[in-house]
C-alpha cells in the first residue's frame, strides 16, 4: 500500500514540478499545489523532497506552507528539521499564530515541554499574543512539567487575555489542576463554567481518577447523569480507572459488568484498566475471561491491550501464557519487552528475564529498530537477581548499565542498595548515596528507606539515623528498617528506644515491626521486654501472631535457657510450627545440651517437607558432637533422600569496588598464599591473647 502511495506521489510531483520552477507563480497557486502534496506525504523522504522544492521556490517562507511542513516533520518525530523550518521564517512573517501553534504543538506532542515553553516566552517577547489554540498547548506543557508556579502564571495569562469562558482553554486548565493534585481548584473552575462539554465532565472524572479519589469521581459521574448528560465510553473508563487506582478491584469489575449490561461501548483503554486490576487479584480466571473478550471484540491489534495481557499473566506467574501473547505481537515495542522481562523477574525467573533482555538487545542490532533497553528494562533484571539473592550479578549488571549511559532511577537505586545491604558493601552504598543526592533522588522515600536499610545492616548507625532524620514523610518501612538494623547487631536497647519513639509518633506498628523488635530482644537477651512486646502485640495492637513471631519467641526463651517455656510455646501454638520454629528450639538445645528435647524435636524435623537444610545439618552436628555417629549419618541420608543439598556458607570482602566471596573447599583465589600468611599471624595473636587471659 505504501509503495503504491509513493508511486502516486512521484507521479503527481513530476506533473507539478514545472510550476515550481516558474519564479512568478502566485502564492495562492503555490499553496494550492503544495497542499495536494502534503495530503499525500507518507514518508520522511517525501517530506524532504517537498522541503527542497519549497526552498527552491522560496515558498518555505509562506506561513501556511511552513506550518504544514513543520507538522509533517513532527509526524515523523524529526523535531530538529521542524525547528530549522521555523527558524528560516522571516521576522515579518512571524505574526502568523499558525506558525507558533505548529512548532509549539510539535514540541508538546513529543514531550519537549520545556522547549515548548521557551517558544511561548519568545513569542510573548516579540509582542505576539496567543489565541485559543496556543494556550491549551502551553497549559498542557506546564502541567506535564508539574510546576505549580508556571501553571499559575499561564492561568493568569489566560484570564488577562479574556479566555475566562473559553471552553477549550478552561477544559485544559481543569485538567492541569487535576495533574497537579489540586482538585479543589479544578472543581472551582469547573463549577464556574457557563458552558460545559462532555470533555469538561470527562476531565473532572479523569482528574479524580488520577488523584486516586474514587468517591470524587463517582460524585461527578452521578451529577453528570442528574443533569441529563449521558456518560460516554471515556467517562466510564475514567471511572473504572479511579476505582482501580484505589485498589477497589471487585468494584472495578462490577462497574465493568454494568458497562456491558447497559451496552456501553467498551474501548481498548477500558480493557487495559480491567486487565491491570486482574493482574493484582488473587485468581487469574478474570484475566482469562477478559482475554476472551479481547479476542471476541477484535481488540487484539491494540498493542497496549496485548502488553496489559502480558502483565496480567506475568503477575500470576503464568509465564507460558505471557510468552505466547508476547510472540503473537507483530510489532513489539519497548513496553512489550519490558512487560515480558518484568514478568519473568517478578516470577523469580531471573535467568529467563536476563535472556529476554539480551534477546531484546540482539533484536535491536539485527532490525535496526528504535527498541532498546531503557531504565525499566535494566531495573527489572537488576531487581530480579537481587530478589533471588544473586547480588554479585545485580552489581555486575548495574555497572554495565552505567557503561551503557542509561541513567538509573529510584527503583534501580533501591534494588542495588538492597544488594549492598546484603553484601555489606558499604563503600558502594556510599557511592550510591552520593549519586542519589547529585540526581535529586535522596528525597524519594524508596531511596531513603533503601539507604537506611543499607547503612544499618552495614553497621553505620550514625549515617543510617541521619538519613532517617532527614526523611520528611517517614513511613512504616523507615521505622522497621531502623529497628531491624539495631536488632541484627545486638543493640536491643536502641531498637526498643526506636520502637517507643515510633509509638509516640503515632505510627502504628505492623507484623513486620514486631518480628524486628522481638528478634532484637532475642539477640540482646531482653527476655522480659520480649514477653511484654508479644503480649502488647496481641492485646493492644490486635495483631494475630504468625509463625515468624512464634519463632522469635522460641529463640528468645531458648537462648536464655528457658527451654521448658520455649517447648510449651511450640506445643501450644495455634498454627503448625515450621522449620524456623523447630530450628530455633533445636539450636537452644544444642547450646544447653538438652538431649531429651533434641529427640522430640528430631522426630518433627525429619517429617518436615522443607527445602531448607539448616535444621537437618544442625541436628546431624548435635548427634556427631555427642558421639552418635550412626544417628548423624541417618539424618544426612534423610536430607539427601529428600533432595536437599547444603548450600556452603560464604564470607565476602569488598576490595576496590569488587566483592570477593570465600567458601570452604574453594581454593581458587588470587593471592591465596598471602591470605594463609595473614591467617597464621592472626592465629599467633589469638594464641597469645588466650595465653595472657588464662594466666591472669
Amino acid at each position: 500500500m505504501l509503495n503504491a502511495a509513493s508511486e502516486r506521489f512521484r507521479s503527481l510531483f513530476s506533473r507539478f514540478q514545472p510550476i515550481f520552477l516558474i519564479s512568478h507563480v502566485h502564492n495562492d497557486e503555490l499553496i494550492y499545489s503544495f497542499h495536494a502534496f502534503f495530503q499525500r506525504c507518507f514518508t520522511l523522504q517525501q517530506a524532504r523532497q517537498l522541503h527542497s522544492q519549497l526552498v527552491l521556490t522560496t515558498a518555505h517562507r509562506l506561513p501556511f506552507l511552513a506550518a504544514r511542513l513543520i507538522a509533517v516533520y513532527a509526524r515523523f518525530a524529526f523535531l530538529s528539521h521542524a525547528r530549522k523550518v521555523f527558524d528560516a521564517i522571516p521576522l515579518e512573517s512571524l505574526h502568523h499564530l499558525l506558525l507558533w501553534n505548529s512548532i509549539i504543538r510539535a514540541n508538546v506532542s513529543h514531550g519537549y515541554h520545556q522547549h515548548a515553553l521557551e517558544l511561548y516566552v519568545e513569542m510573548r517577547k516579540l509582542g505576539f499574543l496567543p489565541d485559543g489554540f496556543t494556550l491549551p498547548l502551553v497549559i498542557r506543557a506546564c502541567s506535564s512539567l508539574g510546576s505549580s508556579y508556571l501553571c499559575r502564571i499561564v492561568h493568569c495569562h489566560a484570564l488577562q487575555m479574556g479566555f475566562r469562558n473559553h471552553l477549550h482553554v478552561v477544559n485544559e486548565l481543569v485538567g492541569m489542576y487535576g495533574k497537579l493534585g489540586r482538585m479543589e481548584d479544578a472543581r472551582q473552575l469547573f463549577d464556574g463554567m457557563f458552558v460545559r462539554s462532555i470533555v469538561s465532565w470527562n476531565t473532572m472524572v479523569s482528574g479524580y481518577a488520577l488523584n486516586r479519589d474514587s468517591l470524587g469521581a463517582s460524585r461527578v459521574f452521578k451529577r453528570m447523569e442528574l443533569e441529563g448528560l449521558q456518560p460516554n465510553s471515556v467517562t466510564w473508563t475514567s471511572l473504572l480507572s479511579s476505582h482501580a487506582r484505589c485498589g477497589l478491584y471487585d468494584e472495578t469489575l462490577e462497574l465493568f459488568k454494568v458497562m456491558r449490561t447497559r451496552g456501553i461501548e467498551i474501548g481498548a483503554e477500558a480493557l487495559a484498566v480491567v486487565l491491570s486490576v486482574c493482574a493484582d487479584m488473587a485468581e487469574v480466571d478474570w484475566g482469562k475471561e477478559i482475554h476472551g473478550y479481547v479476542v471476541k471484540g477484535g481488540y487484539e491489534d491494540y498493542l497496549f491491550v496485548k502488553n496489559a495481557l502480558i502483565g496480567t499473566y506475568g503477575k500470576h506467574q503464568h509465564m507460558g501464557d505471557a510468552h505466547k501473547v508476547f510472540l503473537e505481537i507483530k510489532n513489539k515495542n519497548l513496553v512489550s519487552w519490558n512487560a515480558l522481562i518484568s514478568s519473568y523477574a517478578e516470577s523469580g525467573l531471573c535467568d529467563e528475564a536476563y535472556a529476554a533482555f539480551l534477546h531484546m538487545e540482539k533484536s535491536d542490532s539485527d532490525d535496526h529498530s528504535l527498541v532498546r533497553p531503557n531504565v525499566i528494562s535494566w531495573s527489572a533484571v537488576i531487581s530480579g537477581f537481587a530478589y533471588k539473592g544473586r547480588g554479585e550479578k545485580s552489581l555486575e549488571l548495574f555497572r554495565q548499565m552505567q557503561l551503557a549511559k542509561v541513567m538509573a532511577n529510584c527503583v534501580t537505586i533501591s534494588s542495588v542498595l538492597s544488594v549492598c545491604a546484603e553484601l555489606a558493601a558499604l563503600n558502594l552504598g556510599r557511592e550510591l548515596h552520593g549519586y542519589a543526592i547529585r540526581n535529586m533522588m535522596s528525597d524519594n522515600i524508596l531511596v531513603g528507606n533503601g539507604l537506611i536499610n543499607m547503612y544499618m545492616k552495614c553497621g553505620d548507625f550514625k549515617e543510617g539515623h541521619l538519613v532517617f532524620d532527614n526523611i520528611e514523610g517517614r513511613d512504616l518501612i523507615s521505622w522497621n528498617s531502623l529497628i531491624g538494623g539495631y536488632g541484627m547487631h545486638g543493640l536491643g536497647e536502641n531498637a526498643l528506644r526506636t520502637f517507643n519513639e515510633m509509638i509516640r509518633a503515632r505510627m502504628k506498628p505492623d507484623n513486620i515491626t514486631f518480628v524486628a523488635i522481638l528478634s532484637a530482644c532475642s539477640h540482646a537477651g531482653l527476655v522480659a521486654a520480649g514477653r511484654n512486646l508479644f503480649d502488647q502485640m496481641v492485646t493492644e495492637f490486635r495483631i494475630e501472631p504468625n509463625v515468624e513471631h512464634y519463632a522469635c519467641m522460641v529463640d528468645l526463651l531458648g537462648r536464655a535457657g528457658l527451654l521448658k517455656e520455649a517447648t510449651d510455646i511450640v506445643r501450644n501454638m495455634p498454627i503448625e510450627p515450621n522449620e524456623y520454629v523447630w530450628g530455633a528450639l533445636l539450636n537452644s538445645c544444642r547450646m544447653y545440651k538438652d538431649m531429651d528435647i533434641v529427640e522430640e524435636t528430631a522426630s518433627q524435623i525429619l517429617t518436615l517437607k522443607s527445602k531448607i537444610t539448616g535444621s537437618f545439618m544442625l541436628l546431624s552436628n548435635i548427634y556427631a558432637a555427642n558421639g552418635r555417629w550412626d544417628d548423624s549419618a541417618r539424618v544426612r541420608v534423610s536430607a539427601r533422600t529428600k533432595g536437599l543439598k547444603k548450600i556452603p556458607g560464604q564470607s565476602w570482602i569488598e576490595v576496590r569496588k569488587k566483592v570477593y566471596t570465600f567458601s570452604a573447599g574453594n581454593l581458587v583465589h588470587f593471592g591465596l598464599e598471602d591470605i594463609y600468611v595473614i591467617l597464621e599471624e592472626l592465629n599467633l595473636h589469638m594464641a597469645s591473647e588466650n595465653y595472657k587471659l588464662d594466666s591472669q
